[in-house]
């Protein structure tokens, strides 16, 4: 029989999810045990919502010798980047080398129309989307191996190719992590970059709207979209695993949007 170990790329493989606690990043953390991945790692800024997830996490172990571990950064501080290096170490003490790396960590969406925007809102907002993804970017490259077989992996988005009135900040950082991850597949060669950039992906995101407004905004987008369904979790992390496990994709943005860019 042929060996499957060309195909099952991530097997004990160790996943490091910068915002592994909830929405997508705990997808992508559930997917990647259910992948086999020996070791994953995942880390918010509550420690309450890391027990909580690492305790839904363990029920997608199917090995013994998969282990799944959190630990706290908080990366809207200037320290973004020293509480990010203290997760690598820590990360490596427990469970040695690191394979891949994503970044998913994000704030309440920035919806702001261009009269309201001030020099303060437009610098917080940097912050959790520009800023410390670049800092992931840089501390990753002290951690992973010099080899197309690791990767690291932003999180952009589809407001970067489609306006839509009080998106202007989700498509400046957007467009703005599409065009840095085509810079630093060059600069951290052979360690493949991508990002994946979703469409409406029904996560807590939307909290900062009502149940009947966010209702109602579903309906309207399913409405629209040629897939008449509005994006899960669970099939948008199919795209943050294709680019971790193809070793010949790298300063690539993948979509998953359900066709919203097409109409």
């Amino acid at each position: 029989m042929a060996s499957s170990s060309k195909y099952n790329k991530l097997q004990g493989k160790h996943v490091i999810i910068i915002g592994g606690s909830s929405g997508i990043g705990l997808g992508i953390a559930e997917a990647s045990l259910v992948s086999g991945a020996g070791f994953v790692t995942i880390t918010s800024s509550s420690r309450a919502k890391i027990d909580t997830a690492v305790s839904q996490l363990s029920s997608y172990t199917a090995h013994s010798d998969q282990r799944v571990q959190g630990f706290t950064a908080n990366l809207a501080g200037e320290d973004a980047e020293n509480q990010l290096d203290a997760v690598f170490r820590q990360a490596v003490e427990a469970a040695g080398t690191i394979h891949h790396v994503v970044y998913t960590a994000a704030d309440a969406l920035s919806l702001t129309m261009l009269q309201d925007m001030t020099p303060k809102k437009i610098l917080a907002a940097c912050q959790m989307r520009f800023v410390a993804p670049l800092l992931a970017a840089k501390v990753a490259d002290r951690y992973l191996p010099p080899s197309r077989e690791s990767s690291l992996t932003l999180t952009s988005g589809s407001a970067a190719w489609k306006s839509t009135p009080g998106w202007a900040l989700g498509s400046y950082f957007s467009g703005g992590l599409q065009a840095v991850t085509r810079q630093l597949a060059v600069e951290l060669k052979p360690v493949r970059v991508n990002a994946v950039a979703p469409g409406f992906i029904d996560t807590g995101l939307w909290g900062m709207m009502s149940d009947e407004v966010k209702a109602e905004f579903v309906r309207n987008t399913e409405a629209t979209v040629p897939t008449g369904k509005f994006g899960q979790v669970e099939d948008v992390v199919e795209a943050y695993l294709w680019v971790m496990k193809d070793g010949n994709a790298t300063g690539t943005v993948a979509g998953s949007d359900s066709g919203f860019l097409v109409v």
